[in-house]
């Protein structure tokens, strides 16, 4: 690139000095077309000259030297964004880092997910579903961030068309109050190991502390988890890391007179069962290590304070042992993972699992598998074998995903 293409493109960016600047270069003389934009650009300390003296306007400049004008430019404040683009890595080989143009790249994201997953029960049932995310972050400052997800979900199993929706399933910002951190709109919240809640929900959620984190949330369900719009969920809790061992601690109220399958008759007594989920509280404890090398193990306790019938206890535990991790992004790592969970109603609101539950909670035992194909493409296989914490139901389930990531 010559010089005096590059001197004019500079100028058109807005690089100015004195209009009657003196100019230092003994090829440009008075009268010369360049000469008012050489002598700003060299006043403004955004080009030099050679050792001679002279500005060799008609000599092809390389990368590097383009760079270090582009350099000069952004540090005077000019708008050169579209050339600190183009030379970026000329610019980063020479410690210059550009900012704003990468404030501006990040600003929007998109990225997103397909879900393919198959379940097959014992009782011959099946279900077949084809499910795409699409993921929109947007930073708004250096404090505030805002998430946004379209979800598409196609029912492959119960027609030969298929049947799909697709919903602004989740919205919220995500910034700092002064020391604490705010998360408000509609998220999918899972508290701690998610044993207890797992749940898309709107409301407001503050967080406050790093080495002990502890936080409140009032929400209501998004999907259906508590029946009335009026009905809210609250839940505070603490988490920090002793030694080696992580542990958390939380409390949860549902104030509502109908939660998941409150009217279900659990009990057989031929009334429905909200009565019994009013004001349904549950308190929750748990701790995760690593015990070995790529070993590790999670123990979950919760208690609640109503009962389904005399037959079912008020607490509830889930245990897990984990062996390695699959990464999506490497191709060929995997994890395998084995449980059992010991789960009543009344100790849980909407847990993570993919397990059959029924109307009392369940308990049972699950192993699986997640294993990265290749780049981004990761599947997963769990069985799982539960029943019914009251009464005689029983269910075995192969639930199979394979996710695209991009």
């Amino acid at each position: 690139m010559k010089k005096s293409l590059v001197l004019a493109m500079a100028m058109a960016l807005g690089v100015t000095a004195s209009a009657y600047a003196a100019n230092p270069f003994s090829d440009v003389p008075a009268g010369h077309w360049a000469y008012d934009s050489v002598a700003k650009l060299a006043q403004a300390g955004v080009v030099d000259g050679y050792a001679d003296g002279a500005f060799d306007g008609e000599k092809l400049m390389t990368r590097y030297e383009m760079a270090q004008i582009v350099a000069k430019a952004m540090a005077k404040g000019a708008n050169v964004d579209k050339l600190a683009a183009e030379f970026a890595d000329e610019l980063d080989t020479l410690g210059v880092r550009v900012a704003n143009l990468e404030k501006k790249a990040d600003a929007v994201k998109i990225s997103g997910e397909v879900r393919a997953h198959y379940e097959s029960y014992d009782n011959e049932a099946s279900v077949a579903e084809l499910r795409t995310r699409l993921w929109i972050t947007g930073q708004v400052n250096e404090d505030w961030s805002y998430t946004g997800m379209l979800e598409n979900i196609q029912e492959l199993a119960h027609s030969d068309e298929g049947e799909e929706g697709t919903d602004f399933a989740r919205a919220y910002l995500e910034g700092k109050v002064g020391g604490l951190d705010v998360l408000a709109g509609r998220w999918n919240e899972v508290t701690s190991s998610g044993n207890v809640l797992d749940a898309d929900v709107d409301g407001i959620k503050v967080s406050y502390g790093d080495n002990v984190k502890v936080y409140a949330a009032a929400m209501k369900a998004a999907e259906g988890l508590i029946k009335d719009s009026s009905d809210r969920i609250y839940v505070v809790g603490a988490e920090t890391t002793i030694g080696a061992v992580d542990v958390y601690a939380n409390y949860f109220k549902a104030n509502a007179a109908e939660i998941g399958w409150g009217t279900t008759d659990a009990d057989g007594d031929g009334n429905p069962d909200a009565d019994k989920w009013d004001n349904k509280e549950i308190y929750n404890i748990g701790l995760g290590l690593e015990v070995a090398k790529d070993l590790a193990l999670s123990y979950d306790y919760m208690w609640g304070d109503k009962k389904v019938d005399e037959t079912v206890s008020k607490d509830g535990w889930v245990a897990r042992l984990d062996y390695k991790e699959s990464d999506p992004a490497e191709a060929g790592t995997y994890g395998i993972h084995a449980q059992y969970f010991d789960q009543p109603i009344n100790a849980y609101l909407s847990p993570t699992t993919d397990a059959p539950t029924f109307d009392s909670g369940y308990e049972g035992w699950n192993v699986g598998v997640d294993y990265t194909l290749a780049e981004n493409i990761q599947l997963c296989v769990n069985y799982y074998d539960t029943e019914a914490k009251s009464g005689s139901e029983k269910e075995e389930l192969i639930f199979s995903e394979l996710y695209f990531f991009f």
